[in-house]
């Protein structure tokens, strides 16, 4: 059963972020792969970032709260036993489409996930960004997040929930964006290649559905909750007409 929403879904912003990253690029790999041959090869570059939680430790609890007590032994005192924060990796993909004579980087696509559109994780990710476009790869970044910060740009963005972006090694600093609200469905946007060769159109509208289909998506999200990333006052009466208008999923 496909998603209620006409595009992006907002419901899957939330803890369903990383199996919708890896899922999304799959169905680029799969749909992009058959027609890059034989001059280009699609292939999936994993890497790692260190994502804390980011939890406050300096404020106080409110004086109705009692404070944890602490029992003595003799004159010895009990610690308290009280969990830490551990760094945990978060595995990110992009797709490289590579040139099969020598491997070279042609165009990378990626998919920001949470955990480079904030904190430490946006910091690589700023850096691997600057390294691509200081080079001869063209860049699509596709940003499906509400929250985080966006890419940076010399204009301002226009008010929009979701973006994409692409770089062409051959018109920077200019980028064609995309803005994409969240009554629209998602573009199918060019795939730069070597100079010489045509752009290769990605539906991002129709490897969205293969996600949403083949994950299950249907089965596993409550749309009689509110989302985890909140609606806006207008969006969420915007929602509620979408989702009273849908066959109930559940």
């Amino acid at each position: 059963m496909p998603s209620p929403f006409p595009g992006m879904d907002p419901y899957l912003e939330g803890s369903f972020s990383s199996p919708v990253h890896h899922s999304l690029a799959e169905e680029i790999l799969r749909q992009l792969a058959p027609r890059l041959r034989p001059r280009y090869v699609a292939l999936p570059e994993e890497r790692f970032v260190v994502e804390i939680q980011d939890v406050r430790s300096d404020v106080y609890p409110d004086g109705a709260i009692a404070p944890t007590e602490v029992a003595e032994v003799g004159a010895e005192r009990r610690p308290l036993r009280l969990s830490t924060i551990i760094p945990s990796p978060v595995p990110l993909v992009t797709v490289e489409i590579r040139s099969t004579a020598g491997r070279r980087l042609v165009c990378a696509i990626e998919i920001l996930s949470p955990a480079n559109k904030s904190g430490d994780g946006r910091r690589e990710y700023l850096t691997k960004r600057q390294k691509i476009l200081r080079s001869s790869a063209h860049l699509i970044e596709i940003d499906l997040l509400r929250r985080g910060a966006r890419v940076p740009m010399q204009q301002a963005l226009p008010a929009a929930p979701y973006f994409v972006f692409v770089s062409r090694a051959d018109d920077r600093p200019m980028v064609d964006v995309w803005p994409i609200a969240l009554g629209d469905s998602l573009p199918a946007v060019p795939v730069p290649l070597l100079a010489g060769d045509p752009d290769l159109a990605l539906d991002l509208q129709q490897a969205f559905d293969n996600v949403y289909d083949l994950r299950g998506f249907d089965l596993l999200l409550d749309y009689r909750q509110p989302p985890e990333v909140p609606f806006s006052p207008e969006d969420e009466e915007w929602a509620r007409s979408i989702l009273g208008a849908a066959p109930p999923h559940r």
